[in-house]
């Protein structure tokens, strides 16, 4: 009879230990498969989903090249002669509303579908997550003396700029708007502080200086994943080609060396 007692009380004790083990062993996989959910989204976010954004970034860009070209071509600017080529005066667009798109970007050194948005504003919500690059408001307009000036992701959101540090001295930056191409070349790359706005002043941090050149500044945070410094992309103004004469030669395709051939040979280099 004592054994019996004994042997009932081993059981249900027993059984309270396998119920509260197995209430944790759930508590535990549960926060396992949270953490998980949170690790694919996370990872969704951040390539997958920029994959995905990017290629609809570019699809939108091409829909609106393709209406630019079908819609009867502007009538050229004026042109003057250098070396026996012609050389058209860039129209000035008016500045643009918040989040309002006025232009295209193409950067043949990050390949021949990159083809994003241009608009007003730099925030968030309304450009540079929804829409892609975006304005500075005190920027100057493309083809105007000063300094044109704009923001972009590097992470996230179809990061339009991600591969700013790959830029090459003279690489072609081609802003297209419904007037025509304005072609900038790549000139430096540095990294400066989130603070240090003098980066887009009609010369770039020198405050007072007239200079009577056109400048493009492209900004986006750095390193990646990280809002510590901002990587500075500078241009200066080449060429305006109006949109009856077709596509400029600077659209034209760059050849892009293998990683190894690369290496040490980026504008990331130079700080």
């Amino acid at each position: 009879m004592h054994e019996d007692r004994s042997a009932r009380r081993s059981r249900r004790v027993s059984g309270r230990t396998r119920s509260r083990a197995t209430v944790v062993s759930v508590l535990g996989e549960l926060m396992l498969t949270a953490g998980v959910i949170v690790l694919l989204f996370a990872s969704w976010q951040m390539w997958i989903g920029d994959i995905i954004i990017g290629a609809e970034n570019n699809a939108k860009g091409d829909e609106l090249s393709q209406q630019w070209a079908a819609a009867p071509a502007p009538v050229p600017p004026p042109v003057s002669e250098s070396e026996g080529e012609p050389v058209y005066e860039p129209p000035i667009l008016p500045h643009p509303a918040d989040a309002e798109i006025f232009a295209n970007m193409h950067i043949p050194r990050f390949g021949d579908d990159y083809n994003v948005h241009v608009a007003g504003g730099t925030s968030r919500a309304r450009t540079l997550d929804t829409i892609g690059i975006g304005l500075y408001e005190q920027s100057k307009m493309p083809g105007e003396v000063g300094n044109f000036s704009l923001a972009g992701h590097r992470t996230t959101w179809g990061k339009p700029f991600n591969q700013i540090d790959k830029l090459k001295l003279n690489d072609a930056i081609v802003v297209e708007t419904s007037e025509g191409w304005y072609t900038y070349r790549f000139r430096t790359l540095e990294y400066v502080q989130p603070t240090a706005v003098d980066v887009l002043l009609d010369v770039p941090q020198m405050p007072q200086a007239q200079t009577g050149e056109r400048y493009i500044t492209l900004t986006a945070c750095s390193p990646l994943y990280s809002l510590a410094e901002r990587i500075v992309a500078y241009g200066l103004f080449e060429s305006f080609q109006p949109r009856a004469e077709g596509p400029p030669a600077s659209l034209a395709s760059v050849e892009v060396a293998t990683p190894s051939a690369e290496a040490g040979q980026s504008a990331e280099g130079v700080r």
